[in-house]
C-alpha cells in the first residue's frame, strides 16, 4: 500500500518536480491546488487534486482529512499581489488572520502550518524528498567573481539578511557599493530587472535565506529564469546561500550563465568573500 503525502501547490515547477519524485518513491500524492497559481499538468502526476481559491482553509483541511492525509508539504510560489485581488477567505482563514499581529510571509505561513498541525496534518520540509535541489557550495561557472564583485557580495549579503530579518524579502541588487534594488512584493525577477538596469552591466544579485526562515516553506529559489532576467537587465553575478536555496534547472542555468558571462556562486552564511 502506497504511503500518502499531501501537497499544497502554488505556481512554478517545484510542485511538479516533487510529485514526480514522490510518485517514484512510492507515495500517493494528494494535491490542494490554488486556482490561477498551480499548473494544470499537476493532475498527470498525482493521485487526486482539488482546486481551490486562496483562503479556503476549511476546504483544504477537509480534502486532506477525507483522503487520510497526515503529512503534507507547501510548495510553489503565490503571487503576493494576488493577495489583494483573488482571495476568498473562509471563517477559518479570517479567524487565523484576526489572531495575528502581523501578516508578513513568515508569520502567516507559520500560523497556517500551526493550524494544520492542530488538525493532525504535519507540514514537512519542502526538500525532504529532494535534498539534491539544495545549492551546493562553490562557484558553478567558468567565470569567477572578481575582487570588486566579492566586495559587492559582502555588502549585498548584509543588506539581504537585514531585509530578511524584517521579513521584507530575500534578494537585493548592488553595484558600486550602493543598493540598487530591494525585493518587495513584486518578487525576485522584478527586483533583478529594476536593479540591473541601474547598474550599467556591472550589478550583483544576492539572494539569501531569511535569518529566522522556517525551511519548511518559502526557501529562496533560483533557476534558469533568474539568469535570463539577469542577462536582460545586465547583471553580472548571482550569489546564493549554500544549502539554503533551492536550485531548479541547474545544468541549463549554468549553461546560460557561461554563455552570457555571468558568474554564479553559492556561499555559506559564515563565509567572508573579501577574505578569500
Amino acid at each position: 500500500m502506497a504511503k500518502k503525502i499531501g501537497l499544497i501547490a502554488g505556481s512554478g515547477q517545484f510542485p511538479i518536480i516533487f510529485s514526480k519524485k514522490a510518485g517514484s518513491g512510492g507515495f500517493s500524492v494528494y494535491v490542494a491546488a490554488f486556482i490561477n497559481e498551480a499548473e494544470q499538468t499537476l493532475i498527470e502526476h498525482v493521485e487526486a487534486i482539488e482546486w481551490m481559491h486562496l483562503g479556503q482553509v476549511k476546504r483544504l483541511i477537509g480534502f486532506f482529512k477525507k483522503n487520510g492525509i497526515k503529512e503534507a508539504v507547501m510548495l510553489g510560489a503565490i503571487k503576493k499581489t494576488r493577495m489583494f485581488s483573488d482571495v476568498r477567505p473562509d471563517i477559518k482563514a479570517i479567524s487565523l488572520v484576526a489572531r495575528m499581529k502581523s501578516t508578513h510571509d513568515d508569520g502567516l505561513l507559520s500560523a497556517f502550518a500551526g493550524l494544520l498541525e492542530q488538525e493532525g496534518i504535519i507540514i514537512k520540509s519542502s526538500t525532504f524528498l529532494l535534498p539534491d535541489l539544495l545549492a551546493e557550495e562553490g562557484c558553478w561557472t567558468k567565470r569567477k567573481p572578481t575582487r570588486a564583485e566579492k566586495a559587492e557580495i559582502d555588502i549585498g549579503w548584509h543588506i539581504a539578511k537585514e531585509i530578511g530579518r524584517l521579513d521584507v524579502g530575500q534578494c537585493v541588487v548592488v553595484c558600486g557599493g550602493s543598493v540598487l534594488a530591494v525585493e518587495a512584493i513584486d518578487g525576485t525577477d522584478a527586483t533583478i530587472r529594476r536593479g540591473g538596469k541601474l547598474g550599467n552591466g556591472e550589478s550583483v544579485v544576492v539572494k539569501v535565506c531569511k535569518p529566522n526562515q522556517d525551511t519548511r516553506f518559502d526557501m529562496p529559489a533560483v533557476g534558469s529564469q533568474t539568469i535570463s532576467s539577469m542577462h536582460e537587465s545586465g547583471a553580472k553575478l548571482l550569489a546564493v546561500e549554500a544549502q539554503k536555496a533551492v536550485v531548479f534547472d541547474k545544468e541549463e542555468m549554468v549553461m546560460l550563465a557561461d554563455r552570457f558571462g555571468i558568474s554564479i556562486v553559492a556561499i555559506s552564511g559564515q563565509y567572508n568573500m573579501t577574505a578569500s
